[in-house]
């Protein structure tokens, strides 16, 4: 569709990091205002009304995206979230890292951008730590580690989605979407936050039907992408250390809007303020959960927003099990940590 635009000096390229500057301002101010954050709807103190604003989120992202879908704008057919072999065990181990790191940098990636824009020094060095991780596992040193785990696959065949099983998209995504919203409505959230949260999640078919469908050109492809972190995290670093070299893409733009969009709210509504690390032990934990999350969000195929908010939407069941194991990781970890005597 993007060559009907008539655009003679914008590649799709270049438009998709404009286009992905807008939705990672939009993110970033919505996601600084309702504080939405995976982990705090599972272990936060406020975790009913956060997981109000996440479930929220995944279902109007289910429902914009199977609409979308369903009008022929999109299709996942050839996506990675729907290989016929799923590498389960790289999936499993990953999930289960990235929750484990998240507890100990209390926030996953996305969290922790919008922090770092809101003046957090704690989280913007989380956020390189994991960002070289994640390129180091996708293509440097601890990337034979992360093709040993991905060669261990079971193989689904058509089964790779629950679009694919009996009741179909109707079912199955109904489902999810009734289930969230139920336990959304009992969350105490104002409706404020309730919408924004929907509006969070409408970014994901934005974002879909963005870079699938308007952005399309059939000379020029660019990748079909929505809110994620990990890959887009380890793109940004590359190309700011080889701009010159390498172009920007969708990642380098939402990463960028995210980091802005968290900054100007935060200015503008309160929520700014610079704060760093504490104690050399506290440094030492941070530093230890953007390793894991940068090992686990490469093995599990995405984050919370990637794998989870993102993939989900898809009804991939490889998406499914990741963020099933990094919620699994997460309470893991949080049960290792309160067992765990202070000062051991």
């Amino acid at each position: 569709m993007f060559e009907q635009f008539g655009f003679e000096t914008t590649t799709p390229q270049q438009a998709a990091v404009w286009f992905a500057l807008v939705v990672g301002v939009i993110f970033g101010i919505l996601g600084q205002i309702t504080k939405f954050c995976f982990r705090r709807s599972l272990i936060g103190e406020d975790r009913r009304a956060a997981k109000g604003v996440w479930l929220t989120a995944l279902a109007f992202a289910v429902l914009g995206t199977q609409v979308a879908v369903a009008m022929g704008w999109i299709s996942f057919a050839e996506h990675r979230f729907m290989v016929p072999d799923v590498p389960y065990l790289a999936i499993g181990i990953g999930g289960l890292l990235f929750g484990a790191g998240m507890v100990l940098t209390r926030g996953c990636i996305s969290r922790l951008t919008i922090l770092a824009g809101s003046g957090n020094l704690r989280a913007a060095l989380v956020v390189v730590v994991f960002a070289v991780v994640a390129h180091a596992t996708l293509k440097g040193v601890l990337a034979p580690m992360r093709v040993a785990l991905g060669s261990v696959t079971l193989g689904l065949g058509d089964y790779v989605s629950l679009a694919a099983l009996p009741g179909g998209v109707m079912l199955w995504g109904g489902l999810i979407v009734v289930a969230a919203l139920a336990v959304a409505l009992r969350s105490g959230n104002r409706w404020t936050h309730l919408a924004m949260a929907a509006m969070i999640g409408l970014l994901v078919p934005l974002a879909w039907v963005g870079t699938g469908f308007i952005l399309f050109d059939a000379f020029d492809p660019i990748a079909m992408e929505s809110l994620s972190f990990t890959s887009p995290s380890a793109d940004a670093l590359f190309w700011v250390v080889a701009s010159s070299s390498i172009p920007a893409g969708f990642g380098v733009g939402l990463l960028g809007g995210v980091a802005l969009g968290a900054c100007a709210s935060s200015l503008i509504f309160g929520g700014f303020g610079w704060q760093s690390f504490e104690t050399p032990a506290q440094t030492g934990r941070y530093l230890t959960g953007a390793a894991l999350m940068g090992v686990g969000g490469v093995l599990a195929g995405g984050c919370t927003l990637g794998a989870g908010l993102s993939g989900v939407p898809t009804l991939s069941l490889a998406a499914i099990l990741a963020i099933v194991m990094i919620g699994v990781g997460v309470l893991a970890m949080h049960a290792t940590l309160r067992a765990t005597p202070a000062g051991s």
